[in-house]
């Protein structure tokens, strides 16, 4: 094609920089060149911050980015920067902090305008074009009629940013109970929505990380309470229209309180963490007495038996696991089996476009199968959006549909079968939403973990072999020789140095990893790069970990990310990281570590449960009895799958079928045989040779 206008962004990897390679705007990607050009032309400088499936960051390109008239405004009078927020996501940090701190919100887009020197001097959020003109007129009158002012509000806005991120270090250890949960749960469950599941207000988002440690916490305590509510939000994000009800896979979130209009985008950070959560749902089987209750006598020495009553919405949790992979592998995987960034929400410029159905179109593609497909997905009030579509959503149990038309269960899911595959086929006739097939190895992480998570419960072999495919690319593209990791990957090439959260999401998988395989090179590779990430993102003065490496060039602010939201903090994630491998390793100055981070952050937690979530689970595995499951044989794989049937968050697995110096192995091979050591603190148990024996004693430490 031959465009108009090309600016400098056509050199970039980014899909979400590439959709403004043809603006007017004569942007630039975030580098110290544009910073410099701004300094030698003495223009302030716009960092306009978004990602390749945010709505309202098209909506703003098309009104503004795209106006000859508007750009000519900018160009005349800034230097524009365009960021893509999932690339550089140590510069949103920064300049969402300084948004948030003007404004007391924000969002994307993200608009901050700077001085030369980085330092912020106003921002907002979504502009309407007659509103941006005015704010780039008068900003540029301000630089050049009072630039005084100006200064002096960048350096107080600065100073703000830079306060926001002091970590307060108690000067005692703090003791570590279950009363601070009990305490952060009771207040938590002030805000629920006991009806429709999730929090009492909108919009709603999955955060399957502050359902994974509800859930944890539900059956440790024997809440029966809490698991009912975790368990409505579950199976109501799955009945909802944030779900793809034909093809799997969510999308970000709900903008009702119904779960049922979502902002359509679908990302992989979201699903690969959903995958994790549901599969961990499913494990707990709950309605049946919890697998253990913390420091409840009248369970001692019980365990679910793993062949017992299932629970009535287990194949619902199943379907979603097995659904959503299989999205993200016909959508989302690379032949090199990396796994893409996200679909847009927009498909020809209108939001949802790709998902929604009329009534008409419905009865032209079903024929006589309408009815039973207009009563499974509300194709009626409930389900009536805008413009004449409907969103396919369910309200109805299987059971309760087939019941209705008359149908047994077999029936029913043949019938909804051929639904799904007439839907699917002419809905892959249409336009489909844009793909962000940028490859980012923080996400692939958590798509990796998801995959092992899924592997431990259904033992289903693809789910670990696109595990391993795509850990090894991690391994054979964004691993450096010199141990750093790269955080972005496209079309051959790998760029941007890696943030603390590729690490500490990779070390996450990399374990996992080896519990599902005992291939040895994957624990020690984690143990490689947690090393690597106390060499360069430990701040010795907190205990925590910085954002970004000390290899990188320096922002405004050098940020510690500590609040878990739709991702887990980096920080949250590297202590869990370091209290397991301390005790895979026998290394006590990583549990020290761990500890100290957690102290740092455990006077917030009580008041603010789901933005420390991922702490309360570190926090689990301080206070409950935390094992170290040893298995050493010819058997070893055979006792291993045995012990997956049970859900067990607070122990860990290491094995061999020979022997080996991995700490928790060493000295304890025995020839013929297959031996299981349960083991507390690096204290162990005789060795038992019978999974029930070892579940016995780990219910004994209970």
């Amino acid at each position: 094609m031959t465009h108009k206008h090309t600016n400098s962004l056509i050199s970039e990897t980014s899909p979400y920089l590439l959709q403004h390679a043809h603006n007017p705007v004569n942007w630039h990607a975030w580098n110290t060149k544009a910073l410099e050009l701004a300094k030698k032309e003495d223009k302030p400088v716009l960092v306009s911050i978004g990602y390749s499936a945010c709505h309202w960051c098209h909506v703003m390109e098309h009104e503004s980015f795209e106006d000859e008239a508007t750009a000519n405004i900018m160009n005349d009078l800034f230097i524009n920067i365009k960021v893509d927020r999932e690339e550089r996501p140590d510069v949103d940090q920064v300049y969402m902090t300084a948004v948030q701190l003007m404004t007391g919100q924000g969002g994307w887009p993200l608009n901050c305008f700077v001085l030369p020197d980085g330092r912020p001097i106003y921002g907002g959020t979504y502009f309407p074009k007659q509103q941006w003109q005015n704010i780039l007129l008068n900003l540029a009158d301000l630089w050049k009629n009072d630039r005084g002012k100006v200064l002096e509000y960048a350096a107080q806005l600065t100073d703000g940013v830079k306060r926001s991120e002091l970590i307060s270090v108690p000067k005692e250890q703090k003791e570590f109970s279950f009363d601070t949960l009990h305490e952060t749960v009771t207040h938590w469950k002030q805000r629920f929505d006991n009806t429709e599941g999730g929090p009492n207000r909108a919009p709603k988002f999955p955060l399957p990380n502050n359902y994974q440690f509800l859930l944890r916490y539900a059956n440790l305590t024997g809440d029966n309470e809490l698991k009912k509510h975790v368990h409505l939000s579950l199976k109501k994000m799955a009945f909802g229209g944030i779900y793809d009800q034909l093809q799997g896979g969510f999308a970000r979130y709900s903008t009702d309180t119904l779960w049922k209009v979502p902002h359509f985008e679908k990302m992989l950070y979201d699903n690969a963490q959903l995958i994790s959560l549901y599969g961990e749902a499913y494990h707990t089987k709950p309605d049946l007495t919890p697998a253990y209750r913390h420091n409840d006598s009248a369970t001692a020495g019980r365990l679910p038996s793993p062949s017992g009553e299932d629970f009535k919405y287990s194949e619902l949790y199943k379907s979603v696991v097995y659904e959503t992979i299989n999205f993200i592998k016909e959508e989302l995987t690379s032949p090199e089996g990396a796994f893409y960034s996200a679909l847009d929400a927009d498909s020809e410029g209108v939001e949802g476009k790709y998902y929604v159905w009329t009534v008409n179109e419905l009865k032209e593609i079903l024929g006589g199968r309408f009815d039973l497909a207009a009563a499974y997905y509300n194709i009626n009030q409930l389900g009536f959006w805008e413009h004449d579509n409907y969103i396919l959503l369910r309200d109805k149990t299987d059971q309760e549909i087939a019941e209705q038309f008359g149908l047994n269960s077999e029936q029913l899911q043949s019938e909804i079968n051929l639904i799904k595959k007439n839907l699917l086929f002419y809905r892959s006739k249409r336009i489909k939403p844009g793909l962000d097939d940028k490859s980012l190895t923080s996400w692939n992480a958590l798509m990796i973990q998801g995959l092992t998570d899924a592997y431990s419960v259904f033992h289903e072999e693809d789910f670990l072999k696109m595990a391993l495919k795509n850990a090894n690319f991690i391994l054979d593209k964004q691993l450096k020789p010199d141990g750093n990791l790269f955080h972005s990957y496209k079309n051959g090439r790998s760029t941007i140095n890696g943030f603390l959260e590729d690490y500490a999401f990779a070390i996450e998988a990399f374990i996992s990893l080896y519990q599902c395989t005992f291939n040895e090179k994957w624990l020690s590779t984690a143990k490689q790069l947690m090393d690597h990430s106390i060499a360069h993102f430990y701040d010795k003065e907190t205990g925590m970990f910085f954002f970004t490496s000390d290899q990188d060039q320096a922002l405004i602010a050098r940020k510690t990310e500590t609040s878990d939201n739709v991702i887990p903090a980096s920080c949250s994630s590297i202590a869990k990281s370091l209290f397991i491998l301390g005790h895979y390793f026998g290394n006590t100055p990583y549990i020290g570590m761990s500890k100290k981070m957690l102290n740092n952050i455990i006077t917030h937690i009580p008041q603010y449960g789901a933005g420390y979530s991922n702490w309360g689970m570190l926090l689990l595995y301080f206070v409950s009895p935390f094992h170290e499951v040893a298995i050493v044989g010819k058997d070893v794989n055979e006792k291993r799958a045995a012990f997956d049937k049970y859900s067990l968050p607070n122990v860990i697995f290491a094995g061999s079928p020979h022997a080996s110096s991995l700490p928790l192995l060493e000295n304890r091979y025995v020839k013929d045989k297959t031996l299981i050591y349960v083991c507390e603190n690096s204290t162990c148990k005789s060795p038992v040779e019978n999974v029930e024996e070892a579940l016995s004693l780990i219910q004994q430490g209970l």
